[in-house]
């Protein structure tokens, strides 16, 4: 059991029940570790939600949260397995990571790329179901996703080019909704970039000394001592960001009070962040899921108003 699992896997109970064969395909597409699919669907539902109203008598947006959701599930898993293929060397290097099921050799290159496909059959059925122009918009992120693996290699601060991808359901939602008051939704895009750099640079904090060692980049390690300023700054900008999204939208100084549940709780990340402990990093990290509700719900007062 232990050996399918990495240290911040959670549901081992739900692991556990598992053929081990199966097992390890979960973990390979981190069925075991769901914040990732949280993070990736939350800027989806911002986009929708901030867009327009979700109560239309079609329903259209409230059956669209939940295809984006499904979207969200498969595709995570499937740029963690494409991840896990490209990285499986440098994986091996990564006490964290060298259990992985390709790193350590009990899934096949070829297995996983074959489950791969399946989770890409997934996620060609949400794509489906999306408007012909948000169709394109999604399609665009592919070049981004693919050369994503390589960025730990090629820059000191990957984690801005992870903001560019894992955030990239906020035009997608959005234009799946409408195609107008573009600004609007480039300050929620641009926001929800730096929160991403955000809570990546706290997740890479585990993996500082490991990375050094195997001589790839992270925004932890090119922040240093600095890293817990670095991280209050991406999350003031991205409150920043969405207070500009807001005003644009509204131009009510009003509408501005909605995101002071998210930055509150941005702010308590910042403040109780201890940079050398790794499962407090790791907490803080997973906390970014209920700051992509609250944003959620921000973005709902403001859109369905």
């Amino acid at each position: 059991m232990s050996d399918a699992l990495v240290p911040d896997s959670e549901h081992r109970n739900l692991m556990a029940r598992l053929p081990s064969r199966l097992r390890d395909f979960a973990a390979l597409a981190r069925l075991d570790r769901p914040i990732g699919s949280w993070l990736l669907f939350w800027p989806c539902a911002w986009g929708v939600l901030l867009a327009g109203p979700t109560s239309s008598g079609d329903g259209r947006g409230f059956s669209l949260l939940l295809w984006l959701l499904a979207g969200a599930i498969a595709m995570r898993g499937a740029g963690c397995v494409y991840n896990d293929i490209v990285d499986a060397d440098l994986d091996r290097q990564v006490a964290r990571t060298a259990a992985r099921p390709v790193a350590s050799g009990r899934v096949s290159k070829r297995a996983a790329w074959v489950w791969l496909a399946v989770l890409c059959l997934v996620g060609l059925v949400v794509l489906l179901r999306l408007r012909p122009l948000a169709q394109v918009v999604a399609l665009a992120s592919l070049g981004l996703v693919a050369l994503y693996p390589f960025m730990k290699r090629w820059t000191g601060f990957p984690q801005a080019w992870l903001g560019l991808v894992f955030t990239w359901g906020v035009p997608t939602g959005w234009i799946a909704m409408r195609p107008d008051h573009l600004a609007v939704m480039a300050a929620l895009y641009a926001g929800a970039v730096l929160w991403c750099i955000g809570y990546d640079t706290i997740y890479a904090l585990q993996d500082r000394e490991d990375d050094a060692l195997v001589g790839i980049g992270s925004s932890a390690l090119t922040l240093g001592r600095h890293v817990r300023a670095g991280v209050a700054g991406f999350y003031a900008g991205a409150v920043a960001l969405w207070a500009l999204a807001f005003w644009w939208l509204t131009m009510q100084p009003l509408a501005l009070l909605a995101l002071v549940p998210v930055a509150v709780h941005l702010g308590w990340q910042v403040l109780t962040l201890d940079p050398t402990d790794g499962a407090n990093a790791l907490a803080r990290f997973r906390a970014n899921r209920s700051a992509g509700l609250l944003m959620a719900l921000a973005c709902w007062s403001i859109g369905s108003g």
